[in-house]
């Protein structure tokens, strides 16, 4: 996606701030932050909620914050710190970025959860929930919630991805008690495939 040389946490800072593109300005924060964390021995965190929505959908989705998985949050908010984001309420924001982040959750429900890497530049990397989790989530929100925003989303990347999909997780993960959308899975998948 993108590519860039070495840098340094003030060059990837500038870098973030003279880029327009919303997803990949959240999508280098992120990877800043996981880059400040590996280089402290903790494990990165997970990009999850609307901003892997927007990366998945390139955009034809747009969130304003970026929502994170992660367990360590003494660590996480050290480093956030240590970039000059501020805590307000349950966000960090940089006002200088126009960026602000958001940890609902600890960890992935599922411990064997696909993954996405994206390479942004050396030592620059972030991860994203996996496409078939995001689906799942959708469908819950689509199907619980009654979020018509949610059902176009599950419906648009089921369409987008057919052939790349996992079916056997996503058939997996749809029967748990927790989500009960198999049903609303395998109509997605027929509508795709006619």
């Amino acid at each position: 996606m993108l590519s860039f040389g070495l840098m340094n946490k003030e060059e990837i800072i500038e870098l973030i701030r003279q880029t327009e593109s919303p997803l990949k300005r959240q999508l280098l924060t992120v990877a800043l932050v996981s880059h400040l964390l590996k280089k402290k021995g903790k494990e990165v965190p997970i990009i999850i909620g609307g901003l892997a929505l927007s990366y998945y959908t390139r955009e034809v989705y747009f969130t304003a914050d970026i929502d994170l998985a992660y367990s360590d949050r003494e660590a996480l908010d050290e480093v956030l710190r240590e970039i000059e984001f501020e805590k307000k309420g349950r966000y960090w924001v940089s006002e200088d970025l126009k960026i602000a982040i958001e940890v609902p959750v600890g960890v992935l429900a599922e411990e064997d959860s696909p993954l996405e890497i994206v390479e942004l530049g050396p030592e620059l990397q972030c991860q994203i929930i996996g496409i078939e989790d995001l689906i799942i989530d959708r469908l819950n929100a689509c199907k619980h919630w009654k979020s018509e925003t949610d059902c176009e989303m599950a419906e648009l990347l089921v369409v987008r991805y057919l052939k790349e999909l996992d079916w056997d997780y996503l058939e997996k993960r749809a029967k748990r008690p927790e989500n009960d959308v198999l049903k609303e899975m395998q109509e997605l998948k027929r509508k795709a495939e006619a």
